[in-house]
C-alpha cells in the first residue's frame, strides 16, 4: 500500500480538521528525502502557496524529483500561474459548460469551488471532475462569466489555511472520499496491503469478467490483502490513489480505457493492460505482422488495403471460400464475418471498409474450440477452451435480440497439447 502524505506550511494549520499522523510540515517533508526509500509514496500538497520559488512549489518539485507522485504535479501549478496556459486546454468545455448551465438562472458571472473534482452545486459536478482531471489539484477557485455564453475566465488553486467553515467541512468531506485511507475515524479493519482499481463497463453487455467473477475476484483480494475496489469511467481523477489497476472492460486505442492505462502508468502503478500490450494486442493487423515475422504459425492470413480492391481478386484465387473478414479491432466476435462466395465477400468488404482502411482476410479453418492461454510475466498462468457456440463457427453468436455464447472449460496448463 502507497504512504500518503498531507504537507502544509506548519501543523498548526490542520488544527481545524481530524489529526492524522501522515499531516507533516513543509520543513518535515524537505528533511526527509531518505524516508521512503522503498514505499510508493502520495503527496497531498497544501501548502497555502503554490507561487514560483514559495514552499509549495518546491513540495510538489521536491515530490517529483524523488518520484513520489504529487498532486498538483509543478506542471500543473506552473499552467494555473499563467492564464495563457490553461486556456488552450479549456477550448473543449463549451459544451460541458452548456450542460452545466442548461437549468440555471445566474448572473453574468460567479464562482465554483471543486474540492478533489467536487463540488455542492449538483449541476456543475460533471464541470468540476473535468477540470480536475485536466488540472488535478486539492482545491480550486473557477471564475465562470457569460459572454454571449458561458465560459471559464479564471482558474486559481486555493489554500485549504483560507477556507470558510461550511468549505472547510467541504474540503475534508472530498479529501476523505479521494484519500479514503488516510485518517478516517473509528478504523477498525485492518488496512489492506494495497489498492487495486479495477475498470469496468456496467453497461457493457459483454464485458471482459461478468459480476460472478469480479466478486470472486474481490472476495480473493480480500484473502490475500488486497483492497479491491470497482470503479468506471467517471473515477479517472481518482488513479493516484491506487497501486494498481487492472482494466476489465473492452480495451481500445481511441478510448477512454488506453487514456486509463496511460495515465496509470504514468502515476507509477501497476497496470493490466498496460498502454503498450493495448496498442499492440488491440490491432490484428500488427499481431498479424508479428506473427509472420517471427514465424508464428496461424492460418493463412493476407492484408486487405482499401485503395486496392484487385487484393480481392487474387484472395479468391487464392484462399476460395470460405473465407473469414475482421476488422483489426474487432472482438467479442463483433467485425467479424464468413464469406461463402464474391457476392458476399464484395458486400462485406465494402461494409468493413466503412471502418478501417485494412482489413484481414483469413482462411476458415473449424474448430470445435478456440484455446486461450494467460500468461503473466513470462510464465503460463492458465489454460482455457472457448467452446463453439452449437450450430455456429463462433465462440459468439450475435443475433437482433440476444448474443448465444459457447461454453467453456478450464484445466491445468500441463494438460495443454
Amino acid at each position: 500500500m502507497a504512504n500518503t502524505l498531507l504537507v502544509v506550511d506548519d501543523l498548526s494549520d490542520w488544527n481545524p480538521y481530524y489529526p492524522s499522523e501522515q499531516v507533516i510540515s513543509f520543513e518535515h517533508y524537505l528533511a526527509s528525502e531518505h524516508t521512503y526509500p522503498e514505499q510508493r509514496v502520495r503527496v497531498i500538497n497544501l501548502c497555502s502557496s503554490y507561487a514560483y520559488l514559495s514552499d509549495g512549489y518546491y513540495c510538489s518539485l521536491l515530490a517529483e524529483a524523488r518520484n513520489h507522485h504529487v498532486i498538483p504535479s509543478v506542471k500543473v501549478i506552473n499552467d494555473l500561474g499563467k492564464n495563457a496556459l490553461y486556456r488552450l486546454q479549456l477550448e473543449d468545455f463549451t459544451q460541458p459548460l452548456a450542460r452545466a448551465f442548461k437549468k440555471q438562472t445566474r448572473q453574468s458571472e460567479f464562482k465554483l469551488y471543486s474540492y478533489f473534482g467536487n463540488t455542492p452545486e449538483t449541476d456543475f459536478q460533471d464541470l468540476a471532475r473535468r477540470l480536475f482531471e485536466r488540472f488535478p489539484c486539492p482545491v480550486l477557485e473557477i471564475t465562470l462569466h457569460f459572454n454571449q455564453q458561458w465560459e471559464i475566465t479564471d482558474l486559481n488553486a486555493v489554500s485549504p489555511r483560507s477556507l470558510d467553515d461550511t468549505m472547510q467541512t467541504l474540503f475534508a468531506e472530498a479529501l476523505d472520499k479521494f484519500s479514503k485511507k488516510v485518517w478516517r475515524k473509528g478504523r477498525t479493519r485492518k488496512a489492506a496491503r494495497y489498492d487495486l482499481a479495477v475498470l469496468i463497463n456496467p453497461l457493457e453487455k459483454l464485458p471482459p469478467s461478468n459480476r460472478g467473477a469480479l466478486k470472486k475476484f474481490i472476495d480473493v483480494g480480500r484473502q490475500m490483502g488486497i483492497d479491491v475496489e470497482l470503479i468506471t469511467q467517471k473515477h479517472y481523477g481518482r488513479i493516484p490513489e491506487f497501486d494498481g489497476l487492472f482494466i476489465r472492460e473492452t480495451t481500445a486505442i481511441d478510448h477512454h480505457t488506453y487514456r486509463f492505462a496511460k495515465k496509470a502508468e504514468a502515476e507509477g502503478l501497476m497496470v493490466i493492460d498496460d498502454p503498450t500490450s493495448i496498442l499492440r494486442c488491440a490491432n490484428k493487423v500488427y499481431l498479424a505482422d508479428l506473427f509472420r515475422t517471427h514465424k508464428v504459425p496461424t492460418p493463412k492470413t493476407w492484408i486487405l488495403h482499401k485503395g486496392n480492391l484487385e487484393h480481392l481478386d487474387k484472395l479468391e484465387a487464392t484462399a476460395g471460400y470460405p473465407v473469414v473478414i475482421k476488422i483489426p479491432d474487432g472482438s467479442f466476435s463483433r467485425g467479424i464475418v464468413k464469406v461463402n462466395n464474391r457476392q458476399e465477400l464484395d458486400i462485406k468488404v465494402a461494409e468493413l471498409f466503412e471502418q478501417s482502411a485494412l482489413l484481414l482476410a483469413q482462411e476458415f479453418l473449424y474448430t470445435d474450440f478456440d484455446w486461450r492461454i494467460g500468461i503473466f510475466n513470462n510464465k503460463a498462468l492458465y489454460a482455457c477452451r472457448y467452446f463453439m457456440v452449437k450450430n455456429h463457427w463462433q465462440i459468439y453468436r450475435h443475433g437482433a435480440s440476444r448474443t448465444d455464447s459457447g461454453s467453456f472449460a478450464t484445466l491445468p496448463t500441463f494438460e495443454v497439447p
